[in-house]
């Protein structure tokens, strides 16, 4: 039986608009209303995550909230945040330079600002996104602190010439890998959404084969593998589709979230796919 629910956002359960559906919004009412521990994954701070609550006007809080990847967490149950593993200083100054292989855009969230080299059409839509303010800082102030992660905007063209890069050379301590067509992030090796499940498992005292996970890209990958069952949307990638997660006949845009929840778990009936 289903006790706990955890769902990436982009492409995820969201559309293609960020916007929760009207079908996926009762779906989750129905979830809470059964009790089942709800919340969110996201490469993003978990302070910017829990104001998801009031932009999808959801009439609850979320129970928990994984950010950056696994590396924070928001107990809502408890009232407490954890934070793990942060990206050592002398790590950050290396990722800057392995990064010179393509031009780019470093950027880290930083005392609830973005902190980037300058400002262009990737930093404004990513401070509009994530209602943050920008704040343009020298290359020394991305690793003068430790910090939960690192990401670089790029190119879509430049992607494949970047993540063959970073394969080329892996290192020891962390790792870096896409989230987005234009996005590549650097985290430690211990840190990914899959390991921020098992902590959020282990604080509301619920076993992984009791957990649901929806997610659609590289970044979701541990987390689907960890739990019960791990839903892939259909527009997800291919990686994804490959590594054993069950593949929902729909997309996110067709509310893919809504349509398991209603069809499994708010039915208790898991048969059906396993």
């Amino acid at each position: 039986m289903t006790k706990l629910v955890i769902c990436d956002i982009d492409a995820t359960l969201v559309n293609e608009k960020k916007e929760l559906t009207p079908r996926t919004k009762e779906a989750l009412i129905k979830l809470h209303e059964k009790g089942i521990y709800f919340g969110i994954a996201s490469g993003r701070p978990a302070d910017e995550l829990k104001r998801n609550k009031e932009y999808w006007d959801l009439p609850f809080d979320f129970d928990f909230v994984v950010g950056m990847n696994g590396a924070e967490l928001w107990d809502g149950v408890h009232q407490k945040f954890y934070s793990y593993f942060m990206m050592k200083k002398e790590w950050l100054k290396e990722t800057m330079e392995i990064m010179n292989v393509v031009k780019c855009n470093p950027m880290i969230y930083w005392d609830g600002k973005i902190r980037c080299v300058h400002i262009d059409d990737w930093m404004i839509h990513s401070a509009s996104t994530s209602h943050k303010e920008l704040e343009v800082v020298k290359l020394e102030d991305f690793y003068a602190h430790e910090n939960a992660k690192i990401m670089f905007r790029m190119k879509e063209e430049d992607m494949l010439k970047a993540e063959a890069w970073v394969k080329e050379h892996p290192n020891p301590y962390y790792h870096g890998f896409k989230t987005q067509s234009t996005l590549l992030e650097f985290c430690d090796k211990r840190i990914n959404k899959g390991y921020g499940i098992e902590k959020v498992a282990k604080h509301f005292g619920v076993k992984l084969e009791n957990c649901v996970a929806f997610g659609d890209e590289q970044n979701d990958m541990e987390m689907l593998q960890k739990v019960g069952i791990g839903v892939c949307m259909k527009n997800g990638s291919k990686q994804v589709k490959d590594c054993g997660a069950f593949v929902s006949a729909y997309t996110n845009d067709e509310s893919a979230v809504a349509h398991f929840i209603e069809e499994n778990i708010l039915k208790e009936d898991m048969d059906v796919i396993l």
